[in-house]
């Protein structure tokens, strides 16, 4: 089917060209009347939005125009962002509850806004905790193997970048809703300027360093080193080599759990239907829908706490991790669910504990895959 479109748009093309050639006198006006075939797959016109592809009949060639339609689509982003926002704060339930029961087109996806919460956790967290790869107290093939990981990453960074703005111009093409994957490319380009900046401080910390510099800190790592053994070979090595360079073992790690965020869904959902094993009206889509709502408030949350972290209210965010993960939970369960005051509290402490076992299950899983 794509390639029938395409060689209809080609045989489209050819013959504006030619009737601009031969019109090239026509008025304005004229140009600008919507035509009796659509420019984009050439199907014959039989109202404002083509038939065969989506495309308007009307194409405008006015800088005006094109400043309303980005307005247009700003607004529109916005309404339904802050729309879910706020149900995700204050009724997380009822957001819940109408996504799965089919109310979708105002508001964000799930996923989409999944993605983009643990996207802005990890870049809050970037910019707060002061975190950068130092490269001063490597050897000069450790900086070497460092820098190398981290050009990787930017690489890896890129094709993401590019996979999501393909995957928006599909969106487009398809007239589907392209909110979501402009959600997902924004977090992508975002994602690839905090890597780049890691390179670009890696690259000045290793100008001001001396061509062999080591660490001062090198005889506790050498001790340190000495110690390990867990009696398997491969992994007292890895525990090594990310001895040599903490700061770098970080970065992989912080990295790896932000690309690996996704897996907390498969991790959570088991235990979540055996909470509900009993109920026959209840999916694990509903299950999954009600995880990546959750986990986007859960980001969110911290996110907030870090940036308050720099502010005279540091010393309430003990009270606040404490106290409103549960009652968001309770919530949460209460309304998407339909549970009675009784049934949601036990199911909200059990709920705690599935978060903490899912969370430590996750841990080992980025620790395995971003230190090997």
């Amino acid at each position: 089917m794509s390639d029938e479109l395409e060689a209809a748009g080609a045989a489209v093309t050819a013959g504006l060209i030619a009737s601009q050639v031969d019109g090239a006198s026509a008025t304005p006006a004229a140009r600008t009347e919507p035509h009796a075939v659509c420019r984009n797959c050439g199907r014959s016109l039989s109202g404002a939005f083509c038939a065969g592809c989506g495309q308007s009949a009307h194409i405008h060639r006015s800088l005006l125009h094109f400043g309303e339609e980005v307005l247009h689509n700003i607004l529109h982003f916005d309404a339904k962002a802050w729309r879910t926002l706020l149900l995700l704060v204050t009724r997380p339930g009822l957001l819940t509850r109408r996504y799965i029961d089919g109310q979708r087109m105002r508001y964000v996806s799930p996923l989409a806004l999944f993605l983009f919460t643990m996207f802005l956790m990890y870049f809050v967290f970037s910019l707060t905790g002061g975190t950068s790869i130092s490269s001063a107290h490597l050897n000069d093939v450790d900086r070497a193997a460092a820098r190398a990981e981290l050009i990787g990453a930017i690489d890896e960074a890129r094709a993401d970048v590019a996979q999501h703005e393909a995957a928006l111009e599909r969106a487009r093409n398809q007239r589907a809703d392209v909110v979501d994957a402009e959600l997902d490319l924004n977090a992508a380009r975002k994602t690839l300027q905090v890597v780049e900046g890691a390179l670009a401080a890696f690259d000045k910390t290793a100008a001001d360093a001396p061509s062999g510099a080591a660490s001062a800190a090198e005889p506790v790592t050498a001790a340190l080193s000495a110690r390990i053994e867990t009696g398997n070979a491969a992994l007292d090595d890895a525990i090594k080599r990310q001895l040599k360079n903490p700061e770098l073992a970080f970065y992989r790690l912080k990295n790896t759990a932000y690309k690996f965020s996704f897996m907390l869904i498969p991790i959570s959902l088991p235990f979540l239907w055996l909470m509900f094993a009993l109920r026959r009206d209840v999916a694990i889509y509903d299950h999954a829908v009600f995880c990546l709502y959750s986990l986007s408030f859960m980001s969110l949350l911290f996110a907030s706490v870090a940036l308050l972290s720099l502010t005279p209210l540091s010393a309430w965010l003990a009270l606040i991790t404490m106290v409103v993960p549960p009652l968001h939970m309770f919530a949460q369960l209460r309304e998407t669910y339909g549970l009675r005051t009784r049934s949601a509290l036990w199911r909200t402490l059990a709920l705690l504990c599935i978060a903490g076992t899912a969370f430590v299950l996750f841990l080992l899983f980025v620790a395995v895959v971003g230190l090997r």
